[in-house]
């Protein structure tokens, strides 16, 4: 149904109100939060890519998003290396990093599978914690300036949003020519039942490395445009917590649509923002978890899962 879905004028046009809502964003809220709402998405939809479309569990992305921004925002403000020496310095860190983790991590299955990639996020944790010289430790690392692309200045918070919503529409678009691929397709069989895949002649180590790659590279990027969109990399960015974080948005917004997970990460990020600044401020978690459980139970393809759910229900006789 996903895969259909893509490429029917439904998402054509699911994905032309997403791309509408995304250039109006800024002149509705906070540049910074608009920022923050977009590198979230791409990281979900990176995320959906490997529970989605593979059917792993990683409770340790958190180590790509938050270990590539570490690295941006370091060669940015102890190097100052030019803004896209940074930014590719980091996406290749996070793709070394992701096929080392994923070469031990896919050997294991379900929880093992999570409880590993879950491990050696928190071994990345300690080592930026104990390498305060580098990583500024509790304090994290501030980017007094984002530097130029092309000669263009990327300080004005407007002008960066934008540039973040090109990078993560090319993301999101990758991603979707990935599921819908003949390479796609064999992630969707090996998902479905592993044991046939194999029996069919494919190595699906192989497949799940490569998936585990392309997921683990793309939230590296995103991470790379949420440290710098905010100048700042800080030890919340590594922590198990965002990794959770992650999972409740692709949650929230349906599991295996690309589009869910987008939809998913704006109203967490949304609601989180929002609910911070009202009487419940304090309370925050506790406010978001109720949503969430309440979705949960009311939805429970998620937002946009339970949206396409429905109208296949009514295109049947």
């Amino acid at each position: 149904m996903t895969t259909a879905l893509l490429g029917s004028r439904r998402g054509m046009i699911v994905a032309g109100l997403i791309a509408l809502v995304g250039i109006m964003l800024p002149w509705f809220v906070y540049p910074v939060l608009a920022i923050d709402i977009v590198a979230y998405a791409l990281f979900a939809v990176a995320f959906d890519l490997l529970l989605g479309f593979t059917g792993l569990l990683s409770f340790g992305h958190a180590m790509f998003w938050g270990g590539a921004g570490y690295v941006s925002t370091i060669l940015l403000a102890k190097a100052h290396a030019p803004f896209p020496l940074a930014v590719l310095a980091a996406i290749v860190y996070a793709g070394i990093l992701a096929l080392v983790v994923g070469a031990i991590a896919i050997r294991r299955q379900g929880i093992y599978f999570a409880m590993i990639t879950l491990a050696l996020a928190q071994l990345q944790y300690f080592f930026v914690y104990q390498l305060g010289d580098w990583t500024g430790g509790e304090n994290g690392v501030q980017v007094s300036t984002r530097g130029t692309l092309f000669g263009i200045p990327l300080d004005n918070d407007k002008g960066f949003y934008y540039a973040v919503l090109v990078v993560a529409a090319l993301g999101v678009w990758f991603v979707v020519r990935v599921v819908r691929s003949p390479f796609g397709a064999v992630l969707g069989a090996m998902r479905e039942n592993e044991q046939r895949a194999i029996a069919l002649g494919f190595r699906v180590d192989r497949y799940k490395l490569i998936a585990f790659v392309l997921s683990g590279t793309l939230a590296g990027l995103a991470g790379v445009l949420f440290a710098v969109g905010n100048r700042l990399s800080g030890l919340d960015g590594v922590d198990w917590h965002t990794s959770g974080k992650v999972v409740v948005m692709s949650i929230l917004g349906g599991i295996g649509t690309i589009f869910g997970p987008i939809v998913g990460a704006g109203v967490y990020e949304s609601l989180d923002f929002f609910v911070s600044k009202t009487a419940l401020g304090d309370k925050t978690n506790i406010v978001m978890g109720t949503i969430f459980a309440l979705c949960v139970l009311l939805f429970r393809r998620g937002i946009v899962g339970e949206l396409l759910a429905t109208r296949t229900k009514r295109a049947k006789p």
